[in-house]
């Protein structure tokens, strides 16, 4: 009986090592080997994709890159009649206008995903994050009819007039604030929802822990969930910042597309997206098209290390979810 027993579990073991090599990656079939190899390929093909549009874009730039240098990101005039080409007024119009529709989309952002996550019922939850999300859904063109037709009238007859003594500049409607807040809205459901699935992870022992302590439902939240969610909804905040910077139909129907650099938000403005959309398809010199080829391959980087930074900084919070995670 003895040796039947042993015999038994030396089988057993025995079946153990011969699942193993499965278990670690080491297929032991040519059908599985074959599906490992498909998969890896189509995973290689996305970095293939990118490396080739870098290339690509570099190429297309080389004369831009080789007359200007660096001077290109610090110029000012963009004159295609005489083949002078500066983007700083570009890099400064993204900037400005996807900065200041963070400042405008965040609080609000941050607000919807605490009620969402920490204060609403379930029906409400699902309901309204669903319509928040719907958000996302809408086509861009839509945001830039709506502030063409609608955003742009108000600003200019209802709210800038009350703003021009402050931030300097005229009432047109068409400026860097309307740019603002048409890419706040199109980005608050991305750092909404993903703020809001970051608190989600956040262990519900700490907010129990909160309140037995005597914590209110606001001091729990700051306390105990906040902290620990930190590096996710600085990771939301960057996506939709890169969105933001990469924005380009709404952006254009309501910017104004006027390459100055101007201090005040009431003045228009002009976005990289922008210029590549409205520009590239009437250029006809070289180097007016190796501008803007250029153009397109700084904001390809902008954008890329934006989003790569991003998905670092997610990934982190969801491998510790109940740890205070600094930055």
């Amino acid at each position: 009986m003895r040796f039947t027993v042993g015999r038994e579990s030396d089988e057993r073991d025995a079946g153990r090592l011969r699942l193993w090599p499965a278990a670690i990656g080491a297929e032991v079939n040519l059908g599985d080997r074959l599906f490992r190899i498909l998969t890896a390929a189509f995973a290689a093909l996305i970095v293939l994709m990118l490396a080739a549009m870098a290339i690509q874009m570099t190429r297309a730039s080389a004369l831009s890159l080789s007359r200007f240098g660096f001077g290109f990101l610090v110029g000012t005039d963009w004159d295609p009649v005489r083949e002078s080409f500066g983007a700083l007024p570009f890099i400064y119009g993204t900037i400005a206008s996807s900065l200041l529709a963070l400042i405008i989309a965040v609080p609000i952002s941050l607000a919807i995903a605490i009620y969402l996550s920490e204060l609403s019922a379930a029906p409400v939850r699902r309901s309204l994050g669903f319509v928040v999300e719907l958000l996302a859904a809408i086509p861009s063109v839509v945001f830039g009819l709506w502030g063409v037709f609608v955003l742009a009238p108000l600003l200019r007859d209802r709210i800038e007039p009350a703003l021009v003594p402050f931030f300097g500049g005229t009432a047109n409607g068409f400026d860097l604030l309307a740019a603002a807040i048409i890419l706040a809205i199109m980005i608050l459901p991305t750092i909404s929802s993903v703020s809001r699935d970051v608190m989600a992870a956040v262990p519900k022992s700490q907010r129990e822990g909160a309140l037995a302590l005597g914590a209110t439902r606001w001091e729990t939240v700051r306390v105990a969930v906040l902290p620990s969610a930190r590096s996710g909804i600085v990771g939301a905040i960057i996506l939709g910042l890169g969105r933001a910077l990469g924005e380009t139909m709404a952006v254009t129907m309501v910017i104004g597309n006027r390459g100055e650099i101007s201090l005040s938000i009431l003045d228009p403005s002009y976005s990289m997206a922008a210029v590549i959309a409205n520009e590239y398809t009437e250029a006809t010199g070289e180097l007016h098209l190796a501008a803007l080829s250029e153009i397109t391959l700084l904001l390809f980087i902008v954008t890329l290390a934006l989003n790569a930074a991003a998905r670092f900084l997610v990934w982190r919070v969801a491998r510790l979810p109940g740890e205070k995670n600094r930055l």
